[in-house]
């Protein structure tokens, strides 16, 4: 007679990295490196940068429809969320997961604009698993050469 409770080795693996998954969101939390950011695994990777005219964001966020993502700016917070469906089979009798790093599942990241960046002027785009957003800076805080007469 057959143990019906008997896993496969590949089962008994899964069970152990989700496990393991779940502790280190426990005792390990991530990493902050300021207050309204995450670093670590945050899940769309983000870079920001600026230029004389703009603030830069580069979100890879690979798999997503454009009209999945939400952006929101208030008070001098780019909000970028939205969701990001699993392409993995559920577990089932003819299918096993044996690694499963991809991130599916809703998602938040928040950004903190500096106070030369204009809300009213964000340009966002998506192309090729990549949002970029543009904030403009405020005119006043661009330097601007002035004449001497």
């Amino acid at each position: 007679m057959i143990n019906a409770s008997f896993r496969p080795a590949a089962d008994l693996f899964s069970e152990f990295n989700r496990l393991q998954s779940m502790l280190d969101q426990v005792f390990r939390p991530a990493e902050r490196s300021s207050i309204r950011g995450l670093t670590g695994s945050s899940f769309p990777v983000i870079n920001v940068g600026t230029t004389p005219e703009s603030v830069e964001i580069m979100a890879l966020a690979p798999g997503l429809e454009p009209d999945s993502l939400q952006l929101t700016v208030d008070r001098g917070l780019l909000v970028i969320a939205g969701e990001r469906r699993s392409q993995v089979p559920e577990p089932g009798d003819n299918t096993s997961v044996y690694a499963q790093e991809r991130f599916a599942g809703a998602f938040r990241r928040v950004v903190s604009l500096p106070e030369d960046a204009d809300p009213a002027k964000v340009d966002a785009t998506y192309r090729d698993g990549i949002l970029r957003v543009s904030v403009a800076k405020r005119e006043s805080s661009r330097p601007r050469r002035i004449e001497v007469s």
